[in-house]
């Protein structure tokens, strides 16, 4: 069987609500009961600690990609499968993007926002095909996507655009299109074959 990696984007605060937390765990136990990989942040905090934790209960595997500096502030998830550790933000994001074969976002701060926009101008240039998704958990991503239909409308965004990506209500909703996207898709190599970190 053909193992994917799933590249998740969402927040490291202890401060947001308990439904973005619930939504990071039922993630990271959906993306382990379909066995495919978790690749994320690697800090153990926030979302991002409640949906690796979640994943290691039903024996998911995990891979982590943090830089430096936060592993120097003691928020590292050394519990990982794996935990790459990176110079700086730029690799860490390169190799986030290199390693998944799909990108969801939950609700997240300011670098889950640059992620998404990095993660979705490589496809809107061709760089990647990739499947995007963004999890809309309590509609905060209602904002964004009202900005970036206001750029398509004023001309700054191309229209095609908005078929880059698909936004989802509900962490089953973003898995089922996971499975049909990969359903379409050629198969990747075996696990053996995968390149490693």
């Amino acid at each position: 069987m053909a193992v994917r990696s799933i590249t998740v984007y969402c927040s490291s605060s202890r401060s947001v609500a308990k439904i973005y937390f619930d939504a990071a765990a039922e993630l990271g136990r959906a993306i382990a009961d379909q066995h495919w990989r978790l690749v994320y942040g690697g800090n153990d905090c926030g979302c991002m600690g409640a949906m690796a934790h979640a994943a290691r209960a039903v024996q998911g595997k995990v891979i982590g990609v943090t830089p430096q500096v936060l592993v120097d502030q003691g928020i590292a998830d050394h519990l990982c499968d794996e935990l790459v550790v990176t110079e700086n933000m730029r690799e860490r994001k390169a190799l986030l993007e290199q390693h998944g074969d799909a990108f969801v976002a939950l609700p997240g701060g300011l670098g889950t926002l640059e992620e998404v926009f990095e993660i979705l101008v490589a496809r809107t240039l061709g760089y990647h095909d990739k499947p995007i998704v963004l999890i809309n958990v309590g509609g905060f991503y209602d904002p964004l996507l009202a900005m970036i239909d206001q750029g398509i409308g004023g001309g700054f965004i191309r229209r095609a655009v908005r078929e880059h990506f698909t936004v989802c209500w509900s962490v089953g909703d973003a898995v089922e299109h996971l499975r049909r996207s990969f359903a379409s898709q050629p198969k990747p190599p075996a696990a053996a074959e995968v390149k490693p970190f």
